[in-house]
């Protein structure tokens, strides 16, 4: 069975996701049912405070940060000194390799999402969604598959 994820991503990383030069996200904890194949829908932080499309999971890495950096150093769309000061004072990082990234004709507003799913609160971080709760972002979202 797969997992459906509400991620939570900077507006900055999201842009870079969409733009194409960001092909992996770096996590200090793994979400804990996530796999290969999964959906994972970007809720993009504040100020857009939005969710703006999706991606699935190609695959999911845990290593110790130096190798961590040298697999994804092209990948990730952010500086060493960035990546360095994100995972400082962990021993291991986590990568998640995206594909099939879409982005939806519409981003779906916390407000417009509130309305709709009162109970689907966005993530600090991640939170896991139900298929019922995923058909109707992507509705609000103008999205067809």
């Amino acid at each position: 069975m797969s997992s459906i994820l509400l991620l939570s991503i900077r507006p900055e990383y999201a842009k870079k996701i969409f733009d194409s030069n960001k092909t992996v996200e770096l996590r200090r904890v793994r979400p804990r049912l996530l796999k290969e194949g999964d959906l994972v829908l970007i809720y993009v932080s504040s100020p857009e405070k939005a969710v703006f499309g999706s991606f699935k999971v190609d695959n999911i890495i845990e290593k110790p940060i130096a190798e961590l950096w040298e697999e994804v150093e092209d990948k990730a769309g952010i500086s060493w000194e960035t990546f360095y000061d994100y995972y400082q004072g962990t021993k291991t990082g986590i990568g998640i390799f995206l594909k099939e990234i879409h982005k939806f004709s519409q981003p779906v507003d916390l407000q417009r999402l509130r309305k709709k799913l009162p109970e689907l609160k966005p993530p600090q971080s991640y939170r896991y969604i139900t298929d019922k709760q995923l058909k109707m972002v992507k509705d609000l979202g103008g999205c067809s598959r």
